[in-house]
């Protein structure tokens, strides 16, 4: 006989208390990653975890709403990419709480998505600095793992707003634009090139000059 939702859940948390750490959770909360509940478990062994379990589209959703770490990063691991739709991606992607969750969702879910590119084009393009964060992050996943999708987002568009949140005084920000140009410029030269003159004009101030110095250091080996 099956497991009920609520039955699984409730053995992954014992699974999690039996990993749990009490030290990692301080270090998080001094970090300012805050949750509801964490148990401090390390990414390691909630992958561990999450393989016991069958992947299950309403497992996941339910373990999504949960304002408990592990569960929300089990939640991305167990959702079967090809029933994740543009819907339930436009309604998680304002539903992210903090850094590292973008980061997971981003790696276990969204990538594979046969329509991450258009996930990216449509994020990068929102006034909210979170959705643009997330399009970014998930740009430079869709280059690292050279998905196929990475082709099809429209480069120009990413860099265009990239360059202007470079210079963004939030630090999650500038470091999310300035990821998505050095993956846009490691892939073309052309990309290299445009992006490195379109920056010079900043290149005066301290903070241009050191952005310039970034990623000249990243496209050395594309642009001679």
């Amino acid at each position: 006989m099956g497991y009920t939702v609520e039955e699984t859940i409730r053995s992954i948390r014992k699974d999690l208390r039996l990993s749990m750490n009490g030290v990692v959770a301080a270090s998080m909360r001094e970090k300012g990653m805050s949750y509801g509940m964490n148990f401090g478990v390390k990414l390691p062994d909630i992958r561990r975890i999450a393989s016991h379990y069958i992947p299950d589209k309403e497992l996941a959703e339910s373990l999504w709403k949960q304002d408990v770490r592990e569960l929300k990063i089990i939640a991305t691991m167990l959702y079967p990419p090809d029933e994740f739709s543009r819907e339930d991606a436009a309604r998680w992607v304002i539903e992210i709480p903090n850094q590292e969750i973008r980061e997971q969702v981003c790696m276990n879910l969204f990538q594979k998505t046969v329509f991450s590119d258009e996930l990216v084009d449509s994020w990068v393009n929102q006034e909210d600095e979170e959705m643009r964060i997330t399009g970014y992050g998930l740009f430079a996943r869709l280059a690292i793992i050279h998905a196929p999708t990475f082709e099809r987002v429209d480069k120009n568009t990413v860099i265009d707003r990239a360059l202007s949140d470079v210079f963004s005084d939030s630090l999650f920000l500038f470091q999310a634009a300035l990821n998505a140009l050095k993956f846009a410029g490691r892939n073309s030269h052309q990309l290299a090139t445009a992006i490195l003159s379109r920056l010079m004009p900043f290149e005066n101030s301290s903070k241009g000059k050191e952005i310039v110095e970034i990623l000249r250091f990243e496209f050395e080996d594309i642009i001679p």
